[in-house]
């Protein structure tokens, strides 16, 4: 089995049972085994899909995204927060648009990041990305939504570091 192949399975692995053993709550020898042999299955299946050919400094890379979620995780609340606001809010503030932006990401993994990023993110939603000049079509509940990617880029900026394309 070549290095890289390896590599894949195994982190594809870790992975995939730490976010299983996170969601699951459940920590009893059953259940975890059963989790364990599940994820096992699934990365024989699908180890290429998460790490896929070669790529340089893959591990930094992985640690890179593994900081980025939390720092998603937290937009996603404050995003929450603004949508609740702005429902409830008497006057609802809300100026619906749709915007389209350039980014310099061009890897098939990081777009595909950007826009589950963005979709994730209550108030935004990714409607259609052009891989090949990195424009990315997205409906915003407001200017504010709108503004945080056209301006601030905070996002976008993030996701090329985690994969390294600054």
């Amino acid at each position: 089995m070549k290095e890289g192949r390896l590599f894949a399975i195994t982190l594809t692995f870790f992975t995939m049972a730490l976010f299983w053993i996170l969601l699951s709550g459940i920590f009893d020898a059953f259940h975890l085994i059963s989790g364990l042999i599940c994820c096992l299955i699934v990365t024989f299946l699908s180890h290429d899909l998460l790490v896929k050919g070669k790529s340089e400094k893959r591990l930094l890379k992985t640690l890179r995204l593994i900081r980025y979620i939390p720092w998603e995780l937290w937009q996603i609340v404050l995003a929450n927060i603004d949508v609740a606001y702005r429902v409830l809010h008497p006057k609802m503030p809300i100026d619906p648009r749709v915007i389209e932006f350039e980014t310099p990401l061009r890897g098939e993994f990081s777009q595909v990041t950007l826009a589950n990023s963005i979709t994730l993110t209550p108030g935004t939603i990714t409607i259609r990305v052009e891989p090949e000049q990195g424009k990315f079509l997205v409906h915003a509940i407001s200017k504010e939504p709108a503004d945080a990617l056209l301006i601030d880029q905070g996002m976008q900026k993030r996701v090329a570091h985690v994969f390294m394309e600054e």
